[in-house]
């Protein structure tokens, strides 16, 4: 059907923020429209109930203020135009007040963006205006590959790719227009509804009150700018990961031009320990806010990769080359898509594995959901999961990978491996979704689908099962980097430590610590110990804690349970375990879940008291957890749609559950 004449439409942007192959805007401009609103709706979702740290929020920044410069260059009229309230309440309003004739935009899998997305639609169509979405995001639509897997999430790259192949071709980019409508009349005079006050997850990385939303829907000169880390409260960003579409666009051409790297590229054969620069492309994170196409980057590369396979050259294939990772990508997104909500959790999730790890989920069992705290059932794994967490374990191979992604946002892919591993099945026994909560707040590529599925398949409660395959903390680093020179640069407290103890400096004598400058000795809280610069000893012996592990791995894999289970639903799961077993298996009766005990969050009655001991084993409490420093009150249990991995609906969404 032809357009109709006079149309006045909104491009709604999120993680599309790129002019090159995006269906979305083509379909907007296709419209012809007599107005185009570029727009983004700054949602106090992602600013107060979503981990997200400092330095995502400037890739963000970045990959904003990039594509506004772009579509200011085609049309000095235009810009991105960002209004600061949350879709569900502003863009009714909008619509109204733009007399918008067509809402356009990419269609979301994330299962928060679908109750969002949900609700504007409903909103919009009541109004009359008509809804436009394209999918964008995938090399194929996951709602398609979904449908076309007979309504299952894909759960390996060989079902997704016969999933593909009955969805069709992965369609070819689409170029950058040359040309963009100017916007209609931009005055609004609609009030704007100010975020309700609650808990704020980002509180602790905030110098300032966060004053985003303090200057109305418009902004501080009502120009409809881009907020600044300073205007959030925000301290500054530590990586040097930058964004935007034209900056990644000319590296990857740099790229590309080495088509001897480009086509022979494997994943699993580059090196976690190179860095400035780093050994693969870094494209994830504009991946993950559109900056880059994948279809485009998946074209380029098959480009080469036919070249040289039709001159005889060597080439590499999925799942271990470029268009591979691209594959998982796809994979993981349509698991999202399948199963929504329960992807994110353990609980209820019918295609992940029941293991009883240490510091489990609190859950709410009249929403299924998890509540967003977690129990503490051993002080000592509390410890453990804070060590990690801060990259003071006393394993320097797992401390400087967790200091650079807490400094710079991004990791490798096989150091990402190392640290989930260590922190589940093969070292602390701690819940996968503690881990997944602290890379949600520091990846700068945080994706939610890919950081759940990676972190299922590392603790190999779903995706991956051979859980007797672990990393040790000092064989796997040694194999990348024998002089630890990694080490050196991200734990600058053993750079001058003899390479024979670089990876095991507790073994150090104490005339070669003395002469490195440094004292094996402690916890890590304490920067220098008798005026020497310290570093923690192990926090445990890594052979006799793996073993403990594998033994508690086996036993798990041996009941059979997934999250949906009877016997994990209604907490009788501890029938199944030894009191002796890794994880929590003390006792005849425990909480849904996994948990000790637990309370429902919105009526507060307590359940299964009695399996707590009176005098407890490990040093078991059940409590709410606030982060280390912080003197916020630590909140109530609320039930809830995942807060940390998967994020929660905004107050303004309501809370749905079939």
């Amino acid at each position: 059907m032809a357009p109709k004449a006079g149309a006045r439409v909104i491009y709604w942007s999120r993680t599309d923020l790129r002019l090159h192959d995006s269906p979305a805007l083509k379909a907007a401009l296709d419209l012809k429209p007599s107005a185009l609103y570029p727009i983004w709706c700054w949602d106090s979702h992602y600013v107060y109930s979503s981990r997200v740290g400092v330095n995502r929020w400037q890739f963000l920044i970045d990959c904003m203020n990039d594509v506004s410069t772009s579509i200011t260059k085609i049309n000095k009229k235009s810009k991105l135009f960002v209004l600061r309230e949350p879709a569900v309440t502003l863009l009714p309003k909008l619509l109204k007040a733009w007399k918008i004739t067509h809402l356009v935009f990419e269609k979301d899998t994330d299962a928060y963006g679908r109750d969002r997305d949900q609700q504007v639609i409903v909103a919009a169509e009541k109004l009359g205006v008509q809804i436009i979405t394209k999918s964008g995001r995938t090399l194929w639509d996951s709602d398609e590959v979904v449908k076309a897997h007979g309504g299952k999430p894909t759960m390996s790259i060989s079902q997704l790719q016969a999933a593909g192949a009955k969805v069709g071709h992965i369609a070819p980019p689409i170029e950058a227009p040359k040309s963009l409508p100017d916007p209609g009349d931009t005055e609004l005079d609609i009030q704007q509804q100010q975020p309700e006050e609650g808990r704020d997850m980002n509180r602790n990385a905030r110098t300032d009150e966060e004053k985003s939303y303090a200057s109305g829907i418009s902004g501080p000169n009502g120009d409809f700018s881009i907020p600044t880390l300073e205007e959030m409260g925000l301290k500054p960003a530590t990586s040097p990961i930058r964004g935007g579409e034209s900056l990644i666009l000319e590296r990857l051409e740099k790229i590309l031009a080495d088509e001897d790297y480009t086509g022979t590229f494997e994943k699993p054969k580059t090196s976690p320990a190179q860095f400035e620069p780093q050994s693969t492309f870094l494209t994830s994170p504009y991946l993950h806010f559109g900056a880059l196409s994948c279809r485009y980057f998946y074209h380029r590369v098959e480009e080469i990769v036919e070249a040289r396979r039709k001159a005889k050259k060597a080439f590499s294939e999925p799942p271990t080359s470029l268009t591979g990772q691209l594959l998982f990508r796809d994979m993981y997104f349509a698991a999202q898509a399948a199963l929504g909500w329960s992807f994110g959790q353990t609980y209820n999730n019918d295609h992940c594995r029941f293991i009883p790890w240490h510091l489990p989920s609190k859950v709410d069992t009249k929403t299924g959901l998890i509540t967003g705290e977690y129990e503490v059932d051993d002080e000592t794994k509390e410890q453990e999961f804070v060590r990690w967490r801060e990259g003071r374990t006393g394993f320097p191979w797992i401390d400087a990978i967790m200091r650079q992604l807490k400094h710079e946002g991004w990791i490798h892919h096989l150091a990402r491996h190392a640290v989930a591993c260590f922190l589940t099945r093969g070292g602390c026994y701690i819940s996968w979704e503690r881990g997944a909560e602290v890379f949600e707040e520091w990846l700068v590529d945080h994706e939610a689908a890919c950081n759940i599925g990676n972190w299922q398949w590392l603790s190999c409660t779903a995706f991956y099962a051979q859980f007797y395959r672990c990393y040790s903390p000092v064989a796997f680093g040694k194999k990348w980097d024998d002089n630890g020179d990694y080490i050196r640069k991200y734990v600058p407290e053993l750079k001058d430590m003899p390479k024979k103890y670089i990876y095991e400096p507790h073994k150090a004598p104490i005339a070669d610590q003395r002469k490195a400058g440094v004292v094996i000795k402690g916890d890590g809280l304490e920067a220098e110990i008798d005026g020497v610069t310290a570093y923690p000893k192990p926090m445990f012996d890594f052979n006799t804690q793996r073993e403990v592990c594998l033994q508690g791995m086996k036993h798990a894999y041996q009941q059979r349970l997934y999250g949906n289970s009877p016997k994990v639903l209604d907490g009788t799961w501890k029938e199944l375990f030894a009191d002796d077993g890794a994880g929590l298996t003390e006792g005849k009766q425990g909480g849904p879940g996994g948990m000790i005990d637990f309370e429902d969050g919105d009526d507060g009655e307590k359940h299964h008291e009695e399996s707590v001991p009176t005098r407890p084993k490990r040093g078991m409490v059940s409590r709410s957890v606030k982060k280390e420093g912080s003197d916020a009150p630590s909140p109530a249990a609320k039930g809830h749609k995942r807060e940390r991995s998967q994020a929660t609906l905004d107050k303004a969404v309501k809370k749905t559950k079939s």
